[in-house]
């Protein structure tokens, strides 16, 4: 029974606060939760788009460790995607996506891109030259994924980056 002790209404407080939490903290909490969803649903990324740019991110760390063997071993190394009426003349790597001529046999480059829909055009030529100059021209490749496309290029001095088209100036 309550009183008009200090004391009783504490004890009577403490007694409320021990049987769960009031409706505001509840609504607080559900507040919280919507706009963090909100927040992770906006930071999703398009899955072909995300998929482009790790296979432009791949490529360019393909072509750059190429370029260092070309520089160290004073190769003249070559990258070029295949074409359709390329296979028959790969041999081995029929079924290649791309390949790298000139590099020694121990290394084994991949030749097939992450996701079989990806294709590549080399801007300007059929080939990219990897060395064994450290001077390059500038080059540049498109890749393509459904109606994503990324650029992936070097200035000749520059390591090759990734650049989506509207970056480029394309």
């Amino acid at each position: 029974m309550p009183t008009s002790d200090p004391g009783n209404s504490r004890r009577r407080a403490a007694v409320l606060r021990e049987h769960g939490f009031t409706l505001i903290e509840l609504l607080v909490v559900v507040v919280l939760i919507a706009i963090g969803s909100a927040v992770v649903s906006l930071a999703l990324r398009d899955r072909s788009s995300s998929r482009l740019d790790e296979e432009g991110a791949r490529l360019a760390a393909l072509l750059e460790g190429a370029r260092t063997e070309a520089r160290a071993a004073g190769l003249a190394v070559r990258w070029m995607p295949a074409r359709l009426g390329d296979a028959p003349g790969l041999g081995a790597a029929a079924d290649a996506d791309f390949r790298f001529t000139g590099l020694p046999p121990t290394l084994h480059p991949p030749t097939r891109w992450l996701d079989a829909q990806t294709s590549a055009q080399v801007v300007g030529g059929n080939s990219l030259l990897l060395g064994p100059d450290a001077i390059l021209p500038a080059q540049r490749v498109v890749l393509a994924l459904g109606e994503r496309r990324v650029e992936v290029g070097t200035d000749g001095l520059a390591p090759f980056a990734v650049r989506t088209l509207d970056e480029a100036g394309s």
